[in-house]
């Protein structure tokens, strides 16, 4: 039996790149995992491995890309990070805001806070690190107005992070 992980794929389902999670799971069996699982349709595969984050992130990246014919990047995280990520939220659940958490390289949450600190946030919005964790809140209905949404979509950035919905990172928790 192999540690529990999640591995977090950056741009499921948009602009044009799209993976059915049934064949996205199909690819990673042909790894050295098993007990192989989706949660949500965003690109969260549940897996075991006896192997390192690094070297799975490395294979895993390199199948799906010849698989899909394009670059695909994906962070991993085992259960034990995916129930800090999930505890260290500083943002209480609300019904009129959205609360995201960022899976990115050791260190980008501080570039990401130094990009939010360039813009104007619209009402509600907040940025914060916890826990080595950076974490965004804005008010439902207002994410694609924000200006930080704008800097997310840079190419530049595109292999450095990932973003998920707090209550998905609950349900990946909970599967987990």
């Amino acid at each position: 039996m192999g540690t529990k992980m999640c591995a977090f794929l950056r741009g499921i389902n948009v602009n044009g790149k799209n993976m059915k999670m049934s064949d996205v799971c199909d690819v990673f069996r042909q790894e050295a995992v098993k007990n192989v699982s989706s949660v949500l349709a965003t690109g969260n595969i549940l897996f075991e491995s006896e192997l390192t984050k690094t070297d799975l992130r490395s294979a895993l990246e390199n199948s799906m890309s010849a698989h899909y014919g394009t670059d695909v990047c994906l962070f991993i995280k085992d259960k034990e990070e995916v129930g800090i990520i999930l505890r260290s939220s500083p943002f209480l659940p609300s019904s009129e805001q959205h609360i995201y958490a960022f899976i990115c390289e050791n260190g980008f949450e501080q570039t990401l806070m130094d990009k939010f600190g360039l813009i104007t946030p619209v009402p509600n919005e907040k940025a914060q690190i916890n826990n080595g964790q950076f974490y965004w809140q804005v008010g439902k209905g207002s994410t694609l107005d924000s200006g930080f949404s704008k800097i997310l979509g840079e190419k530049k950035m595109k292999d450095k992070f990932t973003s998920r919905n707090i209550n998905t990172i609950q349900k990946i928790y909970d599967k987990m």
